[in-house]
């Protein structure tokens, strides 16, 4: 039995703002349990639902030693679909309204953070032989392990993998302030290890004293160790290249099942797929305001709205789509103002086509995933996505621009070979995208039973953890044994 502990910023169902959330919260669950116990540990945000919180349990309590500082650490307990969750409580670093804050406060709250998950092992009674840290905000973990626990017999032996989910927030911060914060050893605050572009990087020092690099998708790999895709990291991820995988994510197959999924109008399995999309696209289009039309190719987008997730695209293409094309599209998301002040101005000129939902629901999304016809996304870069994986288990042919985790899990529809699972596009230009979406309405109008069989091949495709799992696990394994 091989002891495995997941450290992350947050996890369903306890804290989630994105796709970590559902990584770290859903991965554990698949692994063979006969073979690895994974347990995973978190801060304990204040934010946290109060209902959850009344179901923690108190383990201990200690001090961890910060540099100058000396800071109170309790370790609280819980058990979720068999999996054990610890927590780190800490008032002064996990109070507030949400888990992240500033940069400068963050920096300082992940370090106690990662100083104190090393620190708690000996009290939970749990010694892992391998720690698998996820994004920047443990990227410290590793570094502690290896400058200040390394010389301690019980950290002895422990191997670290470290995960990146996206390679763009780094948790960057000036030099001497995180020496101040740390108070590790001034002499590793090189551009070999946790010094980049004159400021300390969390990240960095991840890549840098992890055993495996690991990140959510092959693309995504080979793109993070060039100058374009590596976010100024590029030749340190080429360098660490020999020990850099990338491994898809999966979804969770019980929460998105068009079968047993209570959120949805009507539910459906293969059989059933036209039926029971045709229920759920007019309860969508009613529940949205949109006239409820079969033949109109509805289009979905359920995303945060960030210039990263190609919303520049849409902005310029919106009024030619709109005004020349037979669609509808639905939009559930929040982000910057400019693209939510996008979506209002064209749900006003075009109220019958166009419904946006600035805001986030669960439920709502659910819904879009099993409604659309195709759902939209034209991502400048996307390490993994899941959400191309949420609409392709439900039947919804998937418009996606060629890059990261998009390219690996969309296969182009070849319409020789009668083959493919979604739409795609290679460069991040907006009118390839127009094109694509044009060429998509072609099939759906006019070659129905081609429509289908995509729709039957996204239905069969199998993105659950099991495949992601396996993979992971050969990776502890070869660790351990080594």
């Amino acid at each position: 039995m091989y002891n495995v502990l997941f450290v992350a910023s947050e996890a369903i169902p306890y804290m989630k703002t994105g796709g970590l959330a559902d990584v770290v919260g859903s991965l554990p669950r698949y692994y063979d349990k006969e073979k690895y116990d994974v347990r995973i540990i978190l801060p304990k945000y204040a934010c946290m639902d109060p209902e959850i919180m009344r179901k923690l349990r108190f383990v201990c309590h200690f001090y961890v030693h910060l540099n100058w500082r000396k800071q109170y650490a309790g370790i609280f307990e819980a058990e979720y679909q068999g999996i054990h969750y610890y927590f780190v409580d800490n008032e002064y670093y996990f109070a507030g309204s949400q888990p992240y804050h500033n940069i400068y406060e963050d920096v300082e709250k992940f370090a106690y953070f990662s100083k104190a998950v090393l620190q708690a092992l000996p009290y939970i009674d749990f010694a892992p032989d391998i720690i698998h840290c996820h994004d920047w905000q443990t990227g410290l973990v590793p570094v502690f392990l290896k400058t200040q626990f390394g010389d301690d017999h019980y950290y002895a032996g422990i191997r670290t993998v470290y995960s990146i989910h996206n390679m763009k927030f780094q948790g960057r911060w000036h030099l001497k302030a995180v020496m101040d914060i740390t108070g590790l050893p001034e002499q590793i605050f090189n551009d070999r290890e946790l010094e980049a572009y004159g400021e300390a990087n969390y990240l960095k020092g991840g890549i840098v004293y992890s055993d495996v690099v690991t990140t959510v998708s092959p693309t995504y790999a080979h793109d993070i160790t060039t100058a374009e895709g590596g976010e100024g990291l590029g030749g340190l991820m080429y360098a660490r290249r020999d020990f850099l995988y990338g491994i898809v994510n999966g979804i969770d197959y019980q929460e998105y099942n068009p079968q047993t999924d209570p959120y949805i109008a009507k539910q459906f399995n293969e059989e059933q797929m036209l039926s029971g999309k045709k229920a759920n696209k007019e309860a969508l289009q009613k529940e949205m305001g949109l006239p409820v039309d079969p033949d109109v190719l509805l289009i979905g987008m359920a995303s945060r709205m960030t210039d990263q997730k190609g919303f520049d695209l849409v902005s310029y293409m919106m009024d030619e789509i709109l005004s020349t094309l037979k669609v509808q599209i639905v939009v559930l998301g929040t982000g910057e103002d400019r693209y939510q002040d996008m979506f209002r101005f064209f749900q006003n000129k075009y109220p019958d086509q166009l419904c946006a939902h600035i805001g986030y629901s669960e439920e709502r999304a659910h819904r879009i995933y099993a409604s659309c016809d195709a759902f939209l996304m034209p991502s400048l870069f996307e390490p993994c996505g899941l959400s191309q994986m949420m609409a392709m288990r439900y039947a919804t042919v998937p418009i996606v621009r060629e890059t990261g985790g998009l390219k690996d899990t969309v296969e182009a529809y070849n319409e020789y070979e009668h083959t493919g699972t979604g739409f795609s596009f290679a460069n991040y230009n907006a009118h390839e995208m127009l094109a694509v979406i044009k060429y998509a309405l072609d099939i759906f109008q006019n070659r129905k039973s081609e429509w289908n069989d995509i729709m039957k091949r996204d239905m069969e495709s199998d993105f659950s953890w099991n495949t992601s799992a396996e993979q992971y696990e050969k990776i502890y394994d070869s660790l351990c044994e080594s």
